[in-house]
């Protein structure tokens, strides 16, 4: 397994998309981040060398369906254009882009996966072990940046809006997350359901000592106080989330 190797193919593929779309340059940024994270993440949990060059091969292929869902559809919403994931897959596996980036194919069905469930509410329950691991570790790697992209990337870019102060949080989305903690994804209707979907990555974290990372990063505190909005049934609403995950995360950490 040549990363390194991989990570040129990568540049050479990349360019096929324009680098002045916001869209395409936030997600270029986001798979190299997720990469290192997921390297990062593997090493924490004292997995062999082999593992870590396939978890960081495989953020590195994570989110390549999104590329052509920008460049189609010009949104980061699957359920407005296509499943990124799956579409990745197909570009990978079906067009034969995977010999691009890993020689051998043992490994196949674990990237496979790994990317599939890596943007679904939940794993799927007929992995092994050994691809639920990478799974795992693909979703907080991923979570872990979304999260920091919040906190300082373009807001028109990352949530679609210029005006996320004028937008209200939807019934489901807000009571959802209050009382289940967690979220149904069909029922995202604003700009400011999207940025709750970010509050509720935490309570979706396999391994706690990612979301001691997040929280040392304080990136739910700056994600906060980054927004605000005009009314006040929506700003009272945003400050019991943020309250509530706070709560969690000192549960999860303590």
């Amino acid at each position: 397994m040549d990363n390194n190797k991989a990570k040129l193919f990568l540049t050479k593929y990349l360019k096929n998309y324009n680098p002045e779309d916001a869209q395409i340059r936030l997600k270029i940024s986001h798979i190299y981040r997720v990469a290192e994270l997921s390297k990062r993440l593997a090493i924490m949990l004292n997995l062999s060398e082999e593992d870590i060059l396939l978890a960081e091969l495989i953020g590195l292929l994570h989110d390549i369906g999104r590329f052509e869902q920008i460049k189609n559809y010009h949104t980061f919403l699957d359920k407005e254009s296509i499943d990124h994931a799956e579409y990745g897959n197909k570009i990978l596996f079906e067009d034969d882009l995977i010999q691009n980036f890993i020689t051998e194919d043992k490994y196949d069905e674990i990237i496979k996966k790994a990317i599939s469930n890596h943007n679904k509410p939940c794993i799927s329950n007929d992995l092994t072990d050994y691809e639920r691991l990478h799974a795992m570790i693909i979703r907080d790697a991923d979570k872990t940046d979304i999260l920091y992209l919040s906190t300082v990337g373009d807001e028109k870019t990352i949530f679609e809006n210029s005006n996320l102060c004028k937008e209200t949080i939807t019934d489901e989305i807000y009571y959802d997350l209050i009382q289940r903690e967690k979220i149904n994804y069909n029922n995202i209707h604003s700009a400011a359901d999207i940025l709750l979907c970010h509050f509720a990555y935490i309570y979706d974290y396999n391994f706690s000592t990612m979301l001691k990372f997040v929280d040392s990063k304080g990136y739910i505190d700056k994600m906060y106080n980054r927004f605000s909005f005009e009314d006040d049934i929506t700003e009272e609403r945003y400050k019991n989330i943020y309250l509530h995950t706070k709560t969690y995360i000192k549960k999860k950490t303590g």
